[in-house]
Formats: structure tokens, sequence, C-alpha cells
């Protein structure tokens, strides 16, 4: 199966996503959030730079519970919700 490119549009909505992650992250170490959700600290620094713009659903339901947000506020920031000022700078 070949997948197909990612639109700007998702890879934009993939930079938001990461922002959100990283701001909720806040003080926590990388590798902490990334054991919790059971992930490579690897692949979570990959997520919140946007370098991995579209990451499975079950990866972003395990970041959810690590950092406490709610799978709704995942949702609203991927398509397009606004992040407070401090999450994008």
């Amino acid at each position: 199966m070949v997948r197909q490119p990612l639109t700007p549009e998702q890879i934009e909505a993939g930079r938001r996503l990461g922002a959100l992650l990283r701001q909720a992250r806040a003080e926590r170490e990388l590798g902490e959030v990334a054991h919790a959700a059971g992930i490579s600290p690897e692949t979570l620094r990959k997520i919140e730079t946007g370098r991995l713009p579209s990451p499975g659903f079950g990866t972003i339901i395990r970041l959810g519970e690590a950092l406490g947000l709610p799978v709704q506020e995942l949702a609203d920031t991927w398509r397009g919700g606004e992040l407070p000022l401090e999450a994008v700078s």
C-alpha cells in the first residue's frame, strides 16, 4: 500500500498538535512523557516539532492521557482551533 503525501493543511495540523503537546509537557522531561505514553523519546520529539505530522490514533490517545489533555482538545487543535499564545512561541 502506497501512502499519499500529506497536504499542506495536514502538515500545518501536525504543527499545531505538536505545539499543544509541547506546551502541555512544559517542564516535564521528554523521556518521562514518552515513557508514560509508551512511545520512544524520538517519536515524541518528531511529533512535537511537526516532523511527524500524522501520528497514529493510539499514540495521540496515550499522549493525551500522559499529559492530562482531553481527546476533544487534541482534536480541536488538530482541526484548527486556536492555541494559547505561549504554545506558538
